[in-house]
């Protein structure tokens, strides 16, 4: 993968740490962005050495969402013709698939937040797993304030996390939702003091995490994202196959044993993905 110009990422004990690292122009999202994010993802799904993913990021906010270059220029949107218009529908799914890879890697992320969380931010936090924050970090869907309404995941995936009505009042109205109401609402799991605080946080439950056996981590996420949009009964019966499919006595064994020993698991990575058009098959 080529030089990262958006992001730094370092993989440290089966804990890959993607960081935003344009803290000068506010973490924006430039098209330089996406592409990487993109790659970074895919990266991560095909290797099995991350077992957790968590994204954090520099300066005094975390994002304030898209870039005002990033549909200047080529990419202009193209509201004149229906030609034109059928081309937003297309950008915009390619968008959306480079966040909702973060909602299908096979790994959990957690997504460490200070600062604003602005607009498209909110679009990409919303497909993580699990959202910590500092006391003085919001949330704003930004995208009323400039006229359009949110489109890469915002709107579907919020309402699933939070109240409908809270989700409402802030779309309609662009208002900012503070670090404490996000937490009474569900949308955090925590909020800490300082950022140094939020990242040791968030760093312990991807420790936490990664010692657990990755298939029954892959597993659970698997089955959890799948009852979010299914009926109990039918969540059930893929929560029957599922485990049929993965279940290792083994594993369970391992974990047991460990336990009682006072000692750390010891499991083996998911496997790796070679994928048929990288061969030239």
């Amino acid at each position: 993968m080529n030089p990262l110009a958006c992001f730094s990422l370092d993989t440290s004990d089966h804990i890959a740490h993607l960081v935003l690292n344009r803290p000068e122009a506010m973490n924006t999202m430039n098209p330089a962005f996406w592409r990487e994010l993109d790659a970074v993802l895919t990266q991560l799904h095909a290797s099995g050495e991350a077992r957790v993913l968590v994204i954090s990021s520099t300066g005094k906010h975390f994002s304030a969402g898209m870039a005002l270059d990033t549909f200047a220029g080529s990419s202009t949107l193209d509201d004149q013709s229906a030609e034109g218009r059928a081309a937003i529908f297309d950008l915009l799914a390619g968008m959306q698939a480079t966040f909702t890879q973060l909602e299908t890697l096979r790994i959990p992320v957690i997504a460490a937040i200070q600062g604003g969380c602005i607009g498209g931010a909110v679009d990409m936090v919303t497909a993580c797993c699990l959202r910590y924050a500092t006391a003085d970090a919001f949330f704003c869907i930004q995208e009323i304030n400039i006229g359009m309404v949110a489109d890469v995941g915002t709107l579907q995936r919020l309402p699933k996390l939070m109240p409908l009505a809270v989700v409402k009042e802030l779309a309609y109205t662009g208002r900012k939702l503070g670090a404490a109401r996000a937490l009474a609402y569900g949308l955090v799991n925590e909020v800490f003091d300082t950022p140094e605080a939020l990242l040791a946080g968030a760093l312990q439950c991807a420790k936490e995490i990664a010692a657990k056996p990755p298939v029954a981590i892959w597993g659970t996420k698997q089955a959890m994202n799948y009852a979010r949009d299914h009926s109990v009964d039918d969540a059930l019966k893929q929560m029957g196959w599922l485990q049929g499919a993965i279940w290792s006595n083994q594993h369970v064994r391992e974990a047991v044993t460990a336990m009682k020993e006072k000692r750390a698991g010891s499991f083996p990575d998911l496997a790796a993905l070679e994928y048929f058009n990288e061969k030239g098959l």
